[in-house]
Parts: C-alpha cells; structure tokens; sequence
C-alpha cells in the first residue's frame, strides 16, 4: 500500500508537507500543492477511511467573468446536505481538469456548470472515485447526471406566449462565454426554445447577453430594433433580469400591457421587483440534494454500482403578473 511517505518521495517533500497538503493545517505553496497532488495521482495514494472524515469535491466553474447568482446557492445546498451525511464539502475552483486532480484528497466530486463536449469528463472517467454531473453532456455514458430538462424550460416558455396569442419574440441568453464553451443550461434552453418556436409559428430572435446595465440595455435596444414588432420577451440571464422592467419603460413599453416577460432563474430574483415576473425556477437547492444524495449513494456501492440513467427535472413555469396577450396592432411603440 502507498503512504505518505512514498508520496514525499515521489514529489521531493518532506514527508510533514505531505501530511499538511492532506489535513490543511499550514498553507503550503500552490506549486508545491500541485507537486504532491500530482505524485499521489501518478502512485495511486489513497488516505484510509480511519483517518479522516469523507470529504465531496464540489468543483465550479468562477472564471468566465458571468454574473452567477444561482451558483452560491447551489454551494450552500450542496454544503448543508453533505454536513446533513457527516461528510465535508472541498471546493475546486481551479482551470479544466486541473480541480479534478484534487481526488487524491476526496470520496467522491460533484461537477457543475457541464458543457455539451465538456472537457473534463475524460479525466472524470478515469478516477477511481464516484462523480456525479450537475448538467447534461452530450454523452453521459458511465456518468451520473442531475439536472433541470433546460430543453423542456425552453419549450415551456415559447408555449406559454404562443398560447397567449404572441408571434414575435426575443430571446435574451447567458453571456456570449457560455454559448462560446458550449455551456448545456445554455445551449439546450435556447435549442428547446427555437425548435418550438419554429413549431408553434412564433419568430424567435435569439441574442447572447453580458447582464450589466450597458451590455443589456444595448443588445435590448438592437433587437427591438431588429424586431420593432416583437411583443415578448423569454430571459435566460439573472443579472440583466433586474435591468429590463426599466428599460422597456425608457423605450416606452410596459409591462406587460406593451412586452410580455418570462424568465429563467431563482424564484428570488424574479420576485424581487414589480411586476413580478413569469418564471421557471432553476430548483438549485434541490439540484444540489440530488446530487450529493446520489453521489453518496455511489461512494457506499462503489463496486458493482449499475449504469446511471441521467434524472432530469421537470420544469414548472409559474405564472405572475409580467404575461398577458400581445397588445391589439398599432398599441407597440
């Protein structure tokens, strides 16, 4: 069996650093961090189950410069129900499959933020620990997957105006980053949404957007511009939600008696202002459940464990007071 020692070896460290990288007790340098993670992956180290507590990697994406209100909430959930199985929770922030090679030091890891071809899922595949996906890859084979149906939210939202009567609308996404990698809440909303667009005779512009107030206010002008009859909009972006009430007012458009809006996010930012805003939650806290429940489940059946079938949540739109039937002609600014 692999100890400790033969970890320092390996890496060129006292055997005390490799005893401080494993409980955190000292800080030890990252490059010096990355040399001894690096030695315990290449020699296959794994601590004894009597000398710690588990531990769940919660690895998140922090870098793409997006405005991520959901993301903290998905951290205290996932937290509070690894606490709730006397299990800690290590968060990786680090680049690609470089958070991954933590797993040295975990039970299990929680990935979040997939991408369609999403680059680290090779390296998920080869650990010798469970991992569970909170999103959907293209091909899930041998991964468990939790998740919203993003592609369902899509289509609920597109059948929700074309029931009322709407034919023109503009769909305001994630930042151009997410759409850029490839990101699946992304991609698949705005897949479901254009397809049922197409189905229900319903024009669909679909524009990436930043979220500030200059980036929203600028690509929300461009296409009213663009479709100065469009009476709808479907909002997959939490931080420019806020900023579009006020806006379509400078414009001259109420809602909803000029533009309908519907969102996609927390219960919590779609509430928060007047009116408050037709919405298909994005169930954060019950993601995050799931998935540690589901990665418990796996680390305590490690061998033999069956082939995951992706669970998708069914989306529910709620219906409030920024909906309403397309204004009669010659009433849109």
């Amino acid at each position: 069996m692999v100890g400790i020692t033969d970890v320092a070896q390996h890496a060129g460290v006292a055997t005390s650093t490799v005893s401080y990288v494993l409980s955190g007790k000292r800080p030890i340098s990252a490059p010096t961090r990355r040399r001894v993670l690096d030695s315990m992956s290449a020699l296959g180290y794994r601590r004894p189950a009597s000398a710690r507590s588990r531990t769940i990697g919660l690895a998140v994406r922090v870098d793409d410069g997006a405005h991520r209100p959901l993301l903290a909430e998905f951290m205290l959930s996932a937290s509070v129900a690894a606490r709730g199985r006397n299990c800690n929770v290590l968060l990786l922030t680090d680049h690609a499959e470089h958070g991954v090679l933590d797993a040295a030091l975990l039970d299990g890891l929680v990935l979040m933020d997939i991408g369609i071809h999403d680059p680290r899922l090779d390296t998920v595949r080869e650990l010798d620990v469970p991992a569970v996906l909170i999103g959907l890859p293209r091909d899930p084979a041998g991964l468990a997957c939790v998740d919203l149906d993003f592609h369902a939210a899509g289509v609920r939202c597109v059948d929700h105006l074309a029931d009322l009567g709407h034919r023109e609308a503009i769909f305001l996404g994630a930042p151009d980053a997410a759409y850029r990698r490839r990101t699946g809440f992304a991609v698949r909303t705005a897949n479901g949404a254009v397809e049922r667009a197409a189905a229900r005779d319903l024009r669909l512009t679909h524009r990436a957007v930043d979220g500030d107030w200059d980036s929203t206010a600028g690509t929300l002008t461009r296409a009213l511009q663009e479709r100065p009859n469009a009476t709808a909009l479907i909002v997959q972006n939490e931080a420019a939600t806020p900023h579009l009430a006020p806006l379509l007012r400078s414009l001259g458009r109420a809602v909803p008696e000029d533009m309908s809006l519907v969102v996609l996010g927390s219960d919590a930012v779609a509430t928060a202002g007047t009116p408050a805003l037709t919405s298909i939650a994005v169930p954060a806290a019950q993601l995050a459940e799931r998935a540690v429940e589901l990665l418990i489940s796996r680390i305590d059946r490690m061998s033999g464990a069956a082939e995951p079938t992706p669970v998708l949540l069914e989306p529910r739109l709620t219906v409030r007071a920024s909906t309403a039937p397309p204004p009669a002609p010659g009433r849109t600014a």
